[in-house]
């Protein structure tokens, strides 16, 4: 399984900015996907995750600002961030919980950077 995400960037404060993520592969199903994020050597956080039933759960920073979507059929995730601060620069990484013949497991992507300048 492959993960490719793309957006991401330079954006002043208060501005938006979107990321896409799409999964290729020998995918039998998708569950869970989402987008977590990491500054520097700090621990990854989440972000906000989308269930296969498209319930979603967002992280208390990012609550009310951004907005986590997903396409099934094309197997992609994106994730609408407004209102963006500076405390919003960091790498955007894009998980899935997906299953192929042989195994249920997770994938990340290869990380986007999205640097907000005040």
């Amino acid at each position: 399984v492959q993960l490719q995400a793309s957006g991401g960037g330079l954006v002043q404060a208060g501005g938006s900015l979107s990321l896409s993520c799409a999964a290729t592969g020998n995918i039998v199903s998708i569950q869970g996907m989402g987008w977590y994020r990491q500054v520097g050597g700090k621990q990854r956080e989440l972000v906000a995750r989308i269930s296969s039933g498209g319930n979603t759960f967002y992280g208390d920073s990012v609550q009310g600002r951004f907005t986590v979507s997903r396409d099934s059929a094309k197997r992609t995730v994106y994730l609408q961030m407004s209102s963006l601060n500076p405390d919003d620069t960091a790498v955007y990484y894009c998980n899935v919980v997906a299953l192929t013949a042989t195994r249920l497991d997770d994938y990340w992507g290869q990380g986007t950077l999205v640097t907000v300048s005040s």
